[in-house]
């Protein structure tokens, strides 16, 4: 594995560690040139569909296209990245499991609308307002009260 600092091809595997689901095996890595340290994923290539866009185009799928929307709806909010990864391990193993050779992008928003539901409110709704492409407050109104939970009354005795 060559290191992103320096490019060097020497580095040192120091720690390896398997995801909860046991699909993901993160190694840390130290560069033996520059001494510095970084995180590298394994995961098994899968055949994902491709992504059928509204304009009728079709695109492969990509992972990282679906990150950075997922990372600009959770900026600023205290979500990890390891959280977001594991949400978007499991947008592709849904993916996979339809076993059809393409998706509509629809489909694929929804589900990364029910990871960000699971993941931050917040990001939820500023996904939501993009994706569903709010006209007014009465669509955000709606948004918010299908994420607000119920506040139960405290009985006072």
């Amino acid at each position: 594995m060559r290191c992103p600092y320096c490019n060097e091809d020497n580095t040192q595997v120091v720690d390896t560690r398997e995801n909860e689901e046991g699909d993901t095996v993160r190694r840390r890595r130290r560069c033996l040139a520059c001494e510095k340290r970084f995180t590298t994923y394994e995961r098994v290539e899968l055949q994902l569909p491709l992504v059928v866009k509204k304009n009728g185009s079709r695109v492969e799928y990509d992972r990282e296209k679906l990150k950075s929307s997922m990372m600009l709806a959770l900026r600023k909010r205290p979500v990890s990245s390891e959280s977001v990864e594991a949400a978007l391990d499991r947008i592709e193993e849904k993916l996979v499991q339809m076993a059809a050779r393409e998706v509509a992008s629809d489909r694929i928003g929804e589900l990364v609308m029910r990871e960000l539901k699971k993941l931050d409110k917040v990001a939820y709704i500023r996904f939501a307002s993009v994706y569903r492409n709010f006209e007014d407050v009465d669509e955000f109104s709606e948004a918010i009260r299908e994420v607000k939970t119920p506040r139960r009354r405290s009985s006072s005795k």
